[in-house]
């Protein structure tokens, strides 16, 4: 695990370029044109790319080394960088339009190869401490690069805040370039492209995820509803926020993240070390139940409890969350080797899509309804179909032969099957 926590330590100072970077970018091309359209077009033009990619990303994950992948991924986000910064004033706004493309396909390229190859790395039974390790530093630099953001641009400028943006990138790549880790599985490697790709395995995910891993493309569905959720308080939260203090619409929703943060971080910990030891996760249950706690909370915090007790449920939200993340990029990894990419692909496209989509429909629906029947909504949905996957679950687990329908994707009757028959391994 030692070469696996700097690489850690690599994607999290890439992480924290990029969150800054999402900050700057957003402010740079309002203040360079004016236009709150435009500002919404860049957005939406790097989360279209996001979710186009996902699909793309798989592909390549599948047939080439992840490693060079991830590399030149973070190579191709700073050297864009740098042409923005280098670029006459004239020419910016066309290109932070190119560099919108550019780190959205980039980024979703680096986190699908990246989780795709944890098993590799650290080998299967550590999968789920290496998650908790991965989605931490991520989390911190999160924390950081918003925190920091409004600091950087405020006292240094713009072109300090992307020059240390692209540096990060530049960091990231060095580091894991140098560490002397296998991203693919053995047999991949001698023959440089994945058993998958070699037998059709490009039809294997729009074609036969439904029939052989049924379990697995529920939890993919879910976790795009659960875009739709996280997108509805997200942008509900202002609003409320400003609501409970007008004078301080701030305080709340910061408040509210950063209690958030706290249970996320400390249940990736502490879950991903318990895990970590047993050598397995737990299974579908216990994602389904994580979900369903994690929306829970996020339809309370905005029920107009006194702020204490928002608070502690804020905190409740970020555990639950923490703990169905690990669950869910563990179970995927336990697919084999040369499905991997590819599942984590269309889980990347269908998670931004939902977040995308809810974005928009939650801005529209909260210009008529008061954030709590918004959010209540999107979460309910949520909650609904981990429910049924739950009731499913306990019929499968009633019937002696159901468990051995559903390999998780081709992955094999592992001795990390989960709390029931029907549940496969998950971090």
């Amino acid at each position: 695990m030692g070469h696996f926590r700097l690489l850690v330590v690599g994607n999290a100072i890439s992480a924290y370029g990029s969150f800054l970077n999402m900050v700057a970018l957003n402010v740079f091309i309002y203040h360079v044109t004016g236009s709150a359209l435009t500002t919404g077009l860049f957005m939406a033009v790097r989360l279209g790319t996001n979710v186009v990619s996902g699909f793309v990303s798989g592909r390549l994950v599948s047939l080439h080394d992840r490693k060079r992948l991830m590399v030149g991924a973070d190579l191709t986000q700073a050297t864009a960088l740098l042409v923005l910064l280098l670029a006459p004033d004239g020419g910016r706004v066309a290109l932070l339009f190119a560099l919108a493309v550019v780190s959205g396909f980039c980024s979703t390229l680096s986190q699908v190869a990246l989780r795709s190859s944890v098993p590799e790395i650290v080998g299967a039974d550590h999968r789920a401490r290496a998650n908790g390790l991965l989605v931490t530093g991520r989390s911190l630099a999160m924390i950081a690069g918003f925190a920091s953001s409004g600091v950087v641009v405020a006292q240094f400028g713009y072109s300090t805040a992307f020059a240390l943006d692209a540096a990060t990138f530049v960091v990231s790549a060095s580091i894991l370039f140098l560490l002397p880790v296998r991203t693919r599985a053995a047999e991949d490697e001698r023959d440089g492209t994945g058993a998958a790709e070699k037998s059709g395995g490009g039809r294997w995910v729009s074609r036969t995820l439904l029939r052989t891993a049924p379990l697995l493309a529920v939890m993919i569905v879910i976790r795009a509803i659960d875009g739709l959720g996280s997108s509805s308080h997200n942008v509900a939260l202002p609003i409320y926020s400003g609501g409970l203090d007008p004078d301080h619409p701030a305080t709340f929703i910061s408040q509210f993240w950063a209690t958030w943060a706290i249970g996320n971080i400390a249940a990736q910990q502490l879950f991903g070390r318990v895990m970590g030891r047993r050598g397995r996760g737990p299974g579908e249950r216990a994602f389904a139940l994580g979900s369903i706690v994690m929306s829970a909370a996020f339809i309370v915090v905005f029920t107009g409890l006194p702020t204490v007790l928002a608070v502690l449920v804020a905190l409740i939200a970020g555990m639950a969350d923490g703990f169905t993340e690990i669950v869910y990029v563990t179970r995927l990894q336990a697919a084999p080797d040369e499905q991997r990419g590819r599942l984590f692909g269309l889980s990347a496209s269908a998670e931004n899509a939902g977040f995308g989509l809810g974005m928009i429909v939650s801005a529209a629906l909260l210009e008529y309804l008061a954030p709590l029947p918004v959010v209540a909504v999107f979460h309910g949905l949520a909650i609904a179909l981990c429910t049924g996957l739950l009731a499913t679950l306990l019929v499968r687990r009633d019937t002696p032969s159901a468990g051995r329908k559903d390999t998780g994707a081709g992955e094999g009757p592992e001795p990390d099957r989960g709390i029931s028959p029907a549940e496969g391994s998950r971090s």
